[in-house]
This record gives structure tokens, C-alpha cells and sequence, in this order.
């Protein structure tokens, strides 16, 4: 089979990009009453793409305002976009949260408000609740991001400890009508998680985010634990009144692009194989598809190859060395210091955002040949992943993956390819 492994791998990875754009799958989720007023908000990597969508194809008076990451604005005329600090928030984004809740407030129940979510809304939005202070929550940010909790924990304390997100922003827009589309970036497409939930009910609590903050052995401030511990600190939950006139729905998630890339693996001639949405230190879920990877080689098992093994979701890295890193580069790190070389394997990681991390590469790409060309070039993997420096790693072989911001999120991509290996068992040592 003739292929370029790398081309082809780059192509899979714009292929799950390109399925989760607000150009291909806001339009036909917006009412179909387009015409009247509309307010338009949003917050995340995709909010400016998203507003500029409900520019286009909106035929009454839209107005309004969405906060993003610097880097990922767009063109929009009628919406002002603001970019903000990511993954911690800064000033503007503060600045901007306090517009947004300002301009939703004292609607009327003739009112319409469209609310675009994506991934980073949580950081971008910041309004810290009565009491805290912006460096209180950029502290907490700081030290959750650094921790290895699940995004899932690092939101449930997010909400907490503000005053737009957990449905707050719901109950600040009754009685108008709401409609939240959301691109999702976490694992099991939760609407409470997404972004921290602005618009929807959040079943949980302010002892479970003290109980997180304790876990991870990060310092609350004497301000922070007083809030937690007051009533006020609670989030809208489920059943409230406030949410009855807000409509959420998903537009885009993880899994509609992975199957994207299937289809597109399969033109290619391979066979794919989806793991799906997964969780856990990246390392660590890089040890876990080095080991399927060895499986398929070995015992063509659970497919032969020729295939491509795909996964989403959001992996998280417990920094402990002073390395430049990133998730996605540390999972590819933590995959070559297990494959050591092995014979037709190629892998890619990326962000989908086009940002790994903080650093400015979507991703990385690994190679039968890195391990060996990163030792003749005196580079450990084992050294480096202890560093957490998988993106000096690459960049030194190569191997980073430059995208600049996509203006959508749906989270990691990560696709191993396994052309024809000599290492194949015989069949009768198959059945």
C-alpha cells in the first residue's frame, strides 16, 4: 500500500477539525424564526467563529457581545468580539463577563438571547463571586491546571467560585428565552461541565469543590473558603424555575469527528478503531494504546493491520519537571518511550483548538524513527517525560504540529497508524 504515513495523519487531523467547525454545523440548529431582535453572547475558542455564523445567515436586528482567546477572533460587524486570557484568566476576561451579565440582565420575556458555548468558556467568562478576588481564582486556576484534575473537578470548583457560571447566567437572563449551542470539549458531553454550565442546572456542590481543592493539596485563601462555605456559594440547580425558558443543545462533539475521520481512514484503505472519549494522565493512556498498538502487530488483535486506532477526550499531565509540555505532547512522548522505534507505527496528538496547553502548536507527530533520532541527538524520552518536556522533545526532532487557533474545540485528536507488519503471527497461532 502506498501511502504517506505522515501526509495522511495531518490529513485525519484537519478531517476531525474541520467536522467540528461552527461553518459546518451551527446554521442548521438556529430557529427557524429568524427574523425580530436577538441578543447574541458567547464565550470559548469557537465563540467568535460561532458569532460570525449568526451574522451571516441572522435577518433581524442582532447585537451583542462574545469573549474569546487572543488569537481567535473573527470578522464580526454587528458582534463585538473581545479576546481574553486562556487557560487562566486575566483582567479582560473579567472585564468582558461583567458586559455580558450586564447586557442579559432586566430582559423581558419578549426577549431572545443566543448564547454560543464552546471549550474555554470557563476561563474566558470569569466573574468571581462576591468576596473573591480575580487573583484568588487565577491562584486556584494555576494550581488545578498543575494538579491532574479532571476537567470535570477543575469546574465544579470554577463554578463555585463565580457569579455567572453553575446556571447563573440563566437566572440573570429570566425571564427572556435562552438558547445555548454548545461545542463540546469534555468527555461524556455533559452540558454542566461544558464551559461550567452558564445556562443549565449544576447538581453539584459547594463541600464537593472544597472536597477537590483538599484533595489536591492546593492553599485556599481565608476569602475563598468563607464563600464556599456560605449558602450563596451554591449553583442553580436542576428543576429551578429560572431554567424554564432555556433551551441548550449540543451542535458539535468528540465523537462526530472521530467517526468523521473513520470515513476517511476507510477511503484511505485501513481499517479504524475507535476508543473514544478517554480520561486520565496522558502518559499513563499512552501506555495503554502502545499496548493495543503491540496487540495488533503482534496477534492482529482486536483488527489487523493495516489500521489507524483513534481516540478524543481530554487527558490531563501532573506537572512534576520544569519542561515545556502539553498534554498531547506528552502523550506522544510517553508513546515513543514505550514503542522504542517499533517498526510501522506513526502517531499524531493534537489539540483541535490548535493550542496544546499554552504553547503555540496544536499537537505533535511521532515516527518509527524518533526514539533512535532522539537519542543520536542525546534526547531520554524516559528523561524528558520525567521533565515534562515533551514539546522540546519534538521540536528538537521536527516534529511539532504548527496550526495556528481553528476557531473550534472538540478536544484531543490522537490517531496511531499500523501499516502491514513482518511481526504477524502465523494464522493457526491466531485461533
Amino acid at each position: 500500500m502506498s501511502v504517506d504515513p505522515q501526509h495522511l495523519l495531518r490529513e485525519l487531523f484537519a478531517t476531525a477539525i474541520d467536522a467540528a467547525h461552527p461553518r459546518q454545523v451551527l446554521e442548521p440548529y438556529l430557529p427557524a424564526d429568524r427574523s425580530g431582535r436577538v441578543i447574541v453572547i458567547g464565550a470559548g475558542k469557537a465563540a467568535a467563529a460561532m458569532a460570525l455564523v449568526v451574522e451571516n445567515c441572522w435577518q433581524g436586528e442582532v447585537c451583542g457581545l462574545v469573549v474569546t482567546r487572543y488569537g481567535h477572533g473573527a470578522p464580526c460587524k454587528k458582534i463585538e468580539v473581545v479576546e481574553a486570557a486562556h487557560p487562566v484568566p486575566d483582567a479582560a476576561g473579567q472585564a468582558v463577563a461583567k458586559r455580558v451579565l450586564e447586557l442579559i440582565s432586566h430582559l423581558s420575556e419578549d426577549d431572545r438571547v443566543i448564547f454560543l458555548l464552546s471549550g474555554g468558556g470557563s476561563a474566558l467568562l470569569a466573574l468571581p463571586a462576591a468576596g473573591i478576588t480575580l487573583a484568588d481564582k487565577q491562584a486556584i486556576n494555576k494550581a488545578l491546571l498543575k494538579s491532574g484534575a479532571t476537567i470535570g473537578e477543575m469546574n465544579c470548583v470554577r463554578k463555585h467560585l463565580s457569579a455567572i457560571k453553575g446556571g447563573r447566567l440563566a437566572r440573570a437572563s429570566w425571564p427572556a428565552t435562552v438558547y445555548t449551542y454548545a461545542i463540546s470539549d469534555v468527555p461524556g458531553d455533559q452540558a454542566t461541565v461544558i464551559a461550567s454550565g452558564p445556562t443549565v442546572g449544576d447538581p453539584s456542590t459547594s463541600q464537593q469543590a472544597l472536597a477537590i481543592l483538599k484533595r489536591y493539596q492546593i492553599e485556599i485563601p481565608a476569602s475563598v473558603r468563607t464563600w464556599l462555605q456560605s449558602p450563596e456559594s451554591e449553583t442553580v440547580k436542576p428543576g429551578d424555575p429560572v431554567l424554564a425558558r432555556s433551551h441548550f443543545q449540543l451542535i458539535a462533539r468528540p465523537q462526530q469527528s472521530l467517526e468523521a475521520v473513520a470515513v476517511k481512514v476507510r477511503q484511505a484503505g485501513f481499517s479504524p478503531l475507535i476508543l473514544g472519549d478517554l480520561e486520565g494522565e496522558a502518559r499513563d493512556v499512552a501506555k495503554v494504546h502502545a499496548g493495543i498498538a503491540r496487540q495488533i502487530i503482534q496477534h492482529g488483535q482486536p483488527l489487523a493491520a493495516p489500521c489507524v486506532i483513534l481516540s478524543g477526550g481530554e487527558t490531563t499531565v501532573t506537572v512534576r519537571g520544569n519542561g515545556r509540555g502539553g498534554r498531547n505532547a506528552e502523550f506522544l512522548l510517553s508513546l515513543t518511550d514505550s514503542l522504542k522505534g517499533l517498526p510501522g507505527v506513526y502517531a499524531l496528538a493534537g489539540d483541535t483548538d490548535g493550542i496544546d496547553g499554552s504553547e503555540d502548536n496544536a499537537g505533535a507527530i511521532m515516527t518509527p524513527t524518533s526514539y533512535a533520532r532522539a537519542e543520536a541527538l542525546g534526547l531520554s524520552a524516559s528523561d524528558e517525560l520525567d521533565n515534562n518536556n515533551g514539546y522540546g522533545y519534538f521540536a528538537a526532532l521536527d516534529g511539532l504540529i504548527i496550526t495556528e487557533p481553528t476557531r473550534t474545540n472538540v478536544n484531543d485528536f490522537r490517531a496511531i497508524l499500523i501499516l502491514e507488519s513482518p511481526e504477524r503471527e502465523s494464522p493457526e497461532h491466531d485461533a
